[in-house]
């Protein structure tokens, strides 16, 4: 897709979920129309922006045990919205520089910043790669057909889906979509999924407002529905847990959630070896 495409395919009239995300982030890559939503979700629930910043922490968390504790050195981002602070790639490359990542997404101004992140990038170093794939999540073929010209999908993989399982209607199957790009990776590989729960009726009436005018819709679902997406799979202690109970840093001002209403709830569980 050239540069003129993506500008003719950004449409600025509805809000774009990866640009309504990087304005909760106090990010600067969005336009009025996302800021309006962003505001519509703050006001409504105005722990909104806390939410987004706990699931930012929670991918350095689980990114700095996959590659210090499991050994993991490639990641397969799903949904990885508008590059911000801490980013996969960051984290992962600081502490592993051989690490591998592929960032996915179909929203085309995160395809006009991916190539500005990734313009320069030299291929085939020791010093690991960067690459992105332009596809919607269900695209599960092509996604795993672009990702292997970075990964080497018979070596263990991450496979990061933060937000994204809620952005699949129920008519989607979205336990399937998981499962079918977990399919062809190889045992060892890893799930880090976390989603937004149905629970907090303040978050129900945000996303509810939010889904009236947006591009793309979002899925609150029940816990127990989002710990089924790890089926299959052995959990990595403590299991799926409210966001930010995975593993808090001492201090990092992350109290967790077990004494409130739960808004959203992660996990990270790994694929065994066949029986």
């Amino acid at each position: 897709m050239s540069e003129h495409d993506v500008r003719a395919e950004i449409d600025t009239t509805v809000p774009h979920s990866a640009r309504v995300w990087n304005f909760l982030l106090g990010g600067s890559d969005n336009f009025d129309v996302d800021r309006e939503a962003g505001r519509t979700l703050l006001r409504l629930f105005p722990d909104f922006a806390a939410v987004a910043r706990t699931q930012r922490a929670f991918l350095i968390r689980a990114v700095r045990h996959l590659v210090l504790e499991a050994g993991i050195r490639q990641f397969l981002d799903i949904g990885s919205g508008l590059p911000t602070a801490d980013n996969t790639h960051e984290v992962a490359q600081a502490l592993a520089p051989g690490s591998r990542v592929v960032y996915v997404d179909h929203d085309p101004i995160v395809l006009a910043h991916a190539r500005a992140l990734l313009a320069g990038a030299t291929e085939g170093t020791t010093e690991g790669a960067t690459d992105y794939v332009h596809a919607d999540v269900r695209d599960t073929g092509l996604i795993l057909e672009q990702a292997a010209r970075t990964l080497d999908l018979s070596q263990p993989v991450a496979l990061m889906m933060l937000s994204v399982a809620g952005q699949l209607t129920d008519d989607d199957a979205p336990e399937d979509v998981v499962a079918r790009l977990l399919e062809p990776l190889a045992p060892g590989s890893h799930l880090v999924l976390s989603d937004g729960v149905d629970t907090n009726p303040a978050l129900v009436e945000a996303v509810a407002a939010y889904n009236g005018s947006a591009a793309n819709t979002y899925q609150l679902r029940d816990p127990e529905r989002i710990a089924g997406f790890f089926a299959g799979l052995e959990p990595v202690d403590p299991g799926v847990v409210p966001t930010p109970a995975w593993r808090p840093d001492a201090g990092a001002g992350e109290p967790p959630e077990g004494t409130g209403v739960v808004s959203a709830v992660c996990g990270v569980a790994r694929k065994p070896a066949p029986a």
